[in-house]
């Protein structure tokens, strides 16, 4: 079998169609509302997460909010059960030996204005050889 090959003179690989103006400004409009209805698809899909997320995190902190509630009921009734005063009398006569004072064994002070808390006061050390 014979194969003819033939020779290309013209190179017609840089020649462009030229575009009408009318055709150009319609894609160009096209374009334009493409991206336009691009951003509001977007926008919206943002929104729709971002409104997801905000109702995931309010469940979790109605989830936190009854679980502090519990703890704080919890953490009452220890403070009401420590502080009761018929539970500090029988650690104090039983547990620690006190007894309720006699009278003339307990004596009033009076308030003075100049209160002190603590007054400092300087020790001496001796020096070792």
């Amino acid at each position: 079998m014979i194969e003819y090959h033939t020779v290309k003179h013209i190179d017609n690989s840089r020649l462009v169609r030229p575009v009408s103006p009318a055709r150009l400004g319609d894609f160009w409009r096209r374009v334009a509302a493409g991206g336009a209805m691009a951003a509001c698809l977007l926008v919206y899909t943002w929104q729709h997460f971002e409104c997801i997320q905000l109702r995931y995190e309010v469940e979790q902190l109605e989830s936190l909010r009854a679980q502090s509630s519990i703890l704080n009921q919890q953490l009452n009734l220890e403070v009401d059960t420590l502080t009761s005063l018929d539970r500090v009398y029988a650690i104090g006569g039983k547990e620690l030996g006190l007894t309720i004072p006699v009278v003339g064994q307990t004596a009033a002070v009076e308030a003075t204005g100049d209160r002190v808390l603590a007054q400092a006061r300087t020790v001496s050390q001796t020096q070792r050889p």
